[in-house]
Formats: structure tokens, sequence, C-alpha cells
């Protein structure tokens, strides 16, 4: 316990010490667009960091005379500044609502930020000095602060609202305060080392804004699940009359056991979305992978230590009524219930479970992706708010696209000559060469919209063109602008698709194999995930475009494809070792099947309950993203702990029997050193059993020959 606090304690001090690297934009693009931002920098061409202040009126009409005012102030107050480059002319909109001041800044353009200050205080100032308008900031730079403080007020509300909510719903599984507590703080402390890490991480992948997000959301997730696991399996053997050590060594057999195995799964899962070769999948899947380690390495080392440490403390304080509910040993009714179906028609309960599952999946099949922009970005950050005001105000959403080529300086003459013969093809041109003539920059700009198949066909047109265009000159090139980034982000994703797919089916069934030894549970867990995500994608589509009338922001269903295959091997894992533990005691697959299902219940509940809470909470924030994530994360765990778990699973082993193991052959044993039950063989006399054998949760009320069952 002293090494995991020393540990965590390091972790956060090394967060303190490394200040995180962000992203820059050009490492945030992919493809061409991205090569032809590389060239620009490279040979100083690259657009320069810009703001606009926005001038309205905060009621009624605005006057413009007042504005120019406005205007004018501001332009003395930043002239002075030394992060200010050049300051525009003002322009008044075409409906005289609105007064437009550009301003550019001096200096690396993805280090803005850190200059912004100053431009806020004296836009603020102004803004005191004329309280009939608003005189409000945006752009790259001030967009990016906002951003970021939003995401902080984002976290700190996901964390008053996510913490006391699991920490109800720990009390009610374990009714005393230190038994709820125990998980809580694991999946606090692996969040807490996991942020002071990712300052470290980001310098070998650069972080994003969803870094931090990302690292609670997981965190808390899989640090409490795993614990979840942990204690109710070391309770529940300490009431099967284990004795205190006995019992921390059974839980980390098998509890121990599961958490290893889908702890692995989920950072697998997670490693595929590198196939994507994209910063933002880069830095999600390096925060998700930090964070499931070090709570998966905390559930293997620290946990055990503080069960032993605790012992029947654990208990204390008791929650009177939670106890009461949470130890009562009466047989469960509803998930036999449940079950049922499954196990007695389990063919007709898997055909109707897998149609449900295919139902739900069917609105999927129109979703719409689009990259994040604007209606994307969330409402309550004020430089959004004054983005969107000002795109009302001057509409401005032609494509504009950038030719850059490099070539030798005693080629630049002809490499002018021949970019000038695109200019016949759009509207306004510009071009622009380096101090060294060996990098030449042509601006086309269209009246096609910036995302419309016209403005698509035009930098296809461009790039076939070009090879054909500078023949003969030893140049290297490429065609960049917003069209061509967003053009290239979505072939990289169509690309990377197939990758990840394959590989994290592939990987998760590799590990289903090596932890179990069958190659039909592996078939089961691919199908089985496939379904509960492709259900998770129809809820998604359903809530956010034919419901909500939007798009699905384009990297969600990669991302949450990798997140929901690791995750659900949580549950998936935990469940099937337990019946395969119980087949090992001898029992047949059927009744392994019912009883670990049944036993194993209240644990895998309790487990999805926390990670709806914890995945909810997101719903709540301001980016469209996170609630995107939020709805299909939370909505799959339900899926997956109730309708696979309680249908489509044990209708699928019930079906398979014995088969289920193959090419392996579970084989009885003595599991924690009690006697292995006697199985009977076909044609064999029945067998007296003792009461020390019987398993855990039977009765021997009714039983005739003074307490002796008859094993049939």
């Amino acid at each position: 316990m002293g090494l995991w606090i020393a540990f965590v304690a390091a972790c956060l001090a090394i967060g303190s010490a490394v200040p995180a690297r962000t992203a820059t934009s050009v490492e945030s693009t992919v493809g061409q667009a991205a090569q032809a931002e590389r060239m620009l920098r490279a040979a100083g061409l690259a657009d320069p960091a810009s703001e606009n202040i926005l001038i309205t009126a905060r009621s009624g009409r605005l006057d413009v005379n007042a504005a120019q005012a406005a205007a004018a102030a501001v332009n003395s107050r930043l002239s002075n500044l030394p992060e200010v480059a050049q300051i525009g002319i003002p322009v008044t909109a075409e409906g005289k609502d609105a007064v437009l001041l550009p301003v550019v800044l001096r200096g690396d353009p993805d280090t803005a930020v850190d200059r912004i200050a100053a431009v806020h205080a004296a836009t603020d100032t102004v803004a005191a000095q004329f309280p009939a308008l608003r005189v409000a900031q945006t752009g790259n730079a001030s967009l990016t602060e906002g951003l970021a403080e939003q995401s902080t007020k984002d976290l700190d509300a996901a964390g008053a609202v996510s913490l006391p909510l699991t920490l109800v719903i720990l009390l009610v599984v374990f009714g005393a305060l230190l038994a709820a507590g125990v998980p809580l703080l694991l999946g606090l402390s692996a969040v807490a080392a996991a942020f002071g890490l990712s300052s470290l991480m980001s310098h070998l992948l650069p972080s994003t804004g969803t870094t931090s997000a990302m690292i609670l959301l997981m965190g808390m997730a899989v640090g409490v699940d795993y614990s979840l696991f942990y204690v109710k399996r070391y309770r529940d053997e300490r009431a099967r009359s284990h004795e205190h050590l006995d019992a921390v060594r059974i839980a980390v057999q098998t509890s121990g056991h599961s958490v290893l195995v889908s702890g692995i799964a989920v950072i697998v899962a997670m490693l595929g979305l590198f196939f994507v070769q994209d910063v933002t999948f880069s830095s999600l899947a390096a925060s998700s992978v930090m964070v499931v380690t070090v709570a998966m390495l905390g559930s293997l080392t620290v946990l055990p230590a503080l069960l032993a440490g605790l012992g029947r403390v654990l208990d204390r304080p008791r929650v009177p009524v939670l106890w009461r509910l949470a130890t009562r040993t009466r047989e469960p009714r509803l998930w036999p219930f449940l079950l049922r179906p499954s196990l007695r028609r389990p063919s007709w309960t898997l055909a109707a479970a897998v149609l449900g599952m295919l139902a739900l999946t069917v609105p999927a099949l129109s979703m719409t992706l689009s990259q994040p922009d604007i209606d994307a970005l969330p409402r309550a950050v004020p430089e959004v708010a004054t983005l969107r005001e000002l795109t009302k105000a001057f509409p401005d959403e032609q494509a504009r696209h950038k030719v850059v080529v490099t070539a030798p300086a005693t080629q630049a003459d002809q490499v002018e000559q021949r970019l000038r013969t695109l200019r016949g093809d759009v509207g306004g041109t510009s071009l622009r060469a380096s101090s060294d003539r060996r990098v030449h920059e042509l601006i086309l700009d269209t009246d096609a919209d910036a995302e419309s198949a016209q403005a698509h066909d035009q930098v296809e047109s461009l790039r076939e063109r070009l090879p054909e265009t500078l023949r003969g000159i030893d140049a290297t090139w490429a065609v960049g602008g917003d069209t061509a980034s967003s053009m290239d982000y979505t072939a990289n994703l169509d690309r990377a698709l197939p990758w990840v797919v394959g590989f994290v089916i592939l990987a998760t069934a590799m590990i289903i194999v090596v932890a179990f030894r069958s190659l039909v549970l592996a078939l089961v867990t691919a199908v089985s995930n496939l379904l509960s995500v492709g259900a998770a994608f129809g809820v998604i589509t359903l809530v956010f475009q034919h419901i909500g009338g939007g798009k699905i922001v384009s990297f969600v269903p990669l991302f949450a494809f990798a997140v929901l295959s690791g995750l659900s091997m949580d549950y998936h894992v935990f469940v099937l070792t337990r019946i395969r533990e119980l087949v090992t005691e001898g029992l047949p697959t059927r009744q392994a099947v019912a009883r670990g299902i049944t036993e194993s219940a209240g644990t895998v509940t309790s487990a999805a309950a926390v990670m709806v809470a914890v995945f909810s909470v997101f719903i709540l924030g301001n980016g469209i993203e996170f609630q995107q994530l939020g709805v299909g994360l939370s909505s799959a765990v339900l899926i997956d702990a109730l309708v696979i778990r309680a249908l489509v699973l044990p209708a699928a082993l019930t079906m398979l029997g014995p088969r289920t193991w193959w090419p392996s052959r579970p084989q009885p044993h003595s599991p924690a050193g009690t006697p292995a039950p006697q199985q009977l063989v076909e044609g064999e006399s029945p067998t007296l059993i003792d009461a020390t054998m019987m398993p855990t949760g039977s009765t021997l009320d009714g039983c005739p020959n003074g307490g002796v069952r008859h094993q049939n």
C-alpha cells in the first residue's frame, strides 16, 4: 500500500513538473493536406494566427456609428501590443447588424494561445466602455483557450456528479462504507496516476482536447469495476466460511484472473486505433491504454494488500437498511426467471434475441458522418457563440484550395508559369513564393461550398492534373485547404476501418482462446460483441440523427467500436470464468451456465450500473462528440449486461453444451482445496453425497435419509 501511494504521488509530481504537449494543427491533419501544410511551414509561408473582434448590439438595432467608434478604440489599444502584427479595416455586415475587426498575431500560430491574454484584456476594456454593445472575440487561439476552460469545467462537473453516484451504487451493492470506498479509491488513484503520466506521454504522442476526459471516463469505469469484482468475490468466499487469507487467495485466483484477461483485452482493443495513424485516435488510444494498465496493476497488487490488511474491518461502518439488503441469503428469483427461456428453448430464444438486436442496428445503416465543425462545438463557450454570430453576419463557406509546390530555385519561373495555367478553372487566385523561391503556393478561391460535391471534384481534378502540369520539373506537390483536409480525413478513416475492425475482433478472439482454450467461445465472443456494438450504433443514430436532426461526429463510431469491444470483455470474461469454474467442479454445461450467470448476475449488474453512471455523465457535457459517446457507451453496456448475458450467451452455450469448450475438455478438479464432487457416469449406481460436497448455495432441506441427497 505504501508503494502504491508512492507510485501515485510520483506520477502526480511528474505531471506537475512536465508540461503537456498539445497536438499542433499540422499534426491534427492527415494525408496530402497535411503534407501541404508542412511544406508551407518549412518555407515560412504558413498563415499567421488571426483573431476576429465582432461588435454587435446587446438588444435592438445596431448603432453602426457607435460600433465603428468601438472598433477604433479596440484598434487603438491593440496597436500598442507586441503580440499584434497587423490590424485590418473594420468591415460592416450587409445587414448592418455587425462590425468585424480582423487582427493578425505575431509568432508561431500553434503557440498563439500563450499570447492571447493581452488581446482579451484590451477587448474586455473596450467592451466596458460601450455597455450598449457586445464586443466579443473569437479565433483559433481564443477558441482553443475557451474550449480548454470548458473542458476543465465539464471534468469538474462530471466528477461532482459521477463520484457520489458511483458511491451510492457501491453502497447499495456492499451495504458498508469502507467496502464501497475501496473500489472508488482505486479508481480515483488510477485516474490521478494516469493524469500525471499523460503529461510525459504527450511528448511521444501529443495530447488533444479529449485526452483528460477519456482518462476520467475509462479510469473510473474499469478501475471501479475491477475492484468491485475483487471485493464481491472476497466477501462471497468469506460468506462460504473460508478463512480471511484463503478468501483473498481465491479472489486473486478467480477475479484476479478475470481482471487480467479483461484488462489485456481492453488494452489490445485500444491498440487497434493506432492503425488509423491519426493524432486524435492515437492520443485517445494511448490515454486509455495508460489508465487501464494502471487500474489493472492496482487491482493485481494494492487491492489484494488492502483486502488482506483490512479483514473484517472492510464491512464497517454498516449502513443499516442497505447492509441487510446486501447480505440477505435467499435464493435469487429474477435471474432464474430471465434465464428460463434461454435454458428451456435456447434456439428460439437465441433467434429472437439476435433478430431484436439486428432490428436495433437498422438505423445505423443510414448513419451520416461529418468532421467536427462549428455545430459540434459546445455552445456554452463564449468564443463559440461569437463564432456562430460571425458566421451568420459574414457568411463565407466558399472553398479555398491551396496548391503547394517545392522545386529547385532554378526552376522557379517554370513553376510559376505552369501554376498560372490552373487559374482558369476557378474564381480569384493568388500566387506567392518563399524567400528562396523554392516553395510556391497558389491559392484558388471558388464559388463552391466547402463541403459540396463540386468542391470535392475540384480537389480531385487538381490532384489528377498536377503531375501532368509539372511534368519535366523536379517538383514535390500537394493540394491542401479545408476541403482537401476533410476529404483526406474521411479517406483515412475509410482506409483504416477494415484494419481496426479486423485487428480488434481477431485480437479479442485470440485472448479468449488463450484464456479458455476454446475456439467456439472465441467465435461466440466475436459475434456477441458485434451484435452489442451494432445495436449501440443504432441507438446513437436514432437519437442524434433521426430524432436530433444532426450528424454523427466522424471519429465516434470507430473509437466507440474499440472501446466497447474491450469493455464488454469485463462482464464476458467474469461470467465465463465462473461458468468454467463450475464445469471443472463437475457440473454439466447447462447447469453451470444457469448457476454461473445467476451467481454472477448481481456483480455484473452492479458493474454495469457503475459504468452507465460514469458514461451517462458525459451526456450532460457540452461537446456533441462526448454526448454521442456517452449515449453509445451507456446503451451498449446496458445491452451487453442484460440482453447478451441474459439471452444470447446462455442460449448459445446451452445449445452448444460440451462443445462450448472445444477443442479443450475442462477436467473436474478441487477448487481452493475442497474435494471435487463426484460425477455420475451413465449406467453407474447412484452415489451418496456428503453435505460438505454440496455446491455453494445448495440446501439439504427436505432430503430423505437424514439429510443425504442422491446424485442423479
